[in-house]
């Protein structure tokens, strides 16, 4: 879980592996605006970028390792380009379990009453 600056700044760098079925959530207080990169990233990524409901938005997979060009949260032309949740799991993983933009997630970082998918 990353809900603090730090955490998010840090990310899932500096890993040598990350075991299948984990990955790290990136929380923010409100949705925003992001962009993310791979600096300092020694394994291939899926990001996961969703909204505040926790519906997926959009998916960029399998990102480089030690890439610095920015990975936007929204595609060009998104109306509502704000992000509140960011999945990082294994590089391979979104297209292997599925998902894709239009899914709801399930997680109780989100103000229950606007999840698309509540907990509990």
């Amino acid at each position: 879980m990353a809900d603090s600056p730090a955490e998010r700044e840090r990310g899932l760098m500096y890993r040598d592996d990350l075991p299948a079925g984990s990955g790290m959530l990136f929380v923010y207080d409100a949705p925003r605006q992001v962009s993310f990169w791979m600096r300092n990233t020694f394994i291939p990524l899926d990001l996961i970028f969703m909204d505040e409901s926790g519906t997926i938005r959009h998916i960029h997979p399998n990102a480089r390792p030690m890439d610095e060009t920015p990975i936007p949260g929204a595609t060009i032309g998104d109306p509502r380009p704000e992000r509140q949740l960011i999945l990082e799991i294994g590089g391979g993983e979104a297209s292997r379990l599925g998902l894709a933009p239009g899914q709801p997630m399930a997680t109780s970082q989100l103000d229950q009453a606007k999840a698309a998918w509540p907990c509990g």
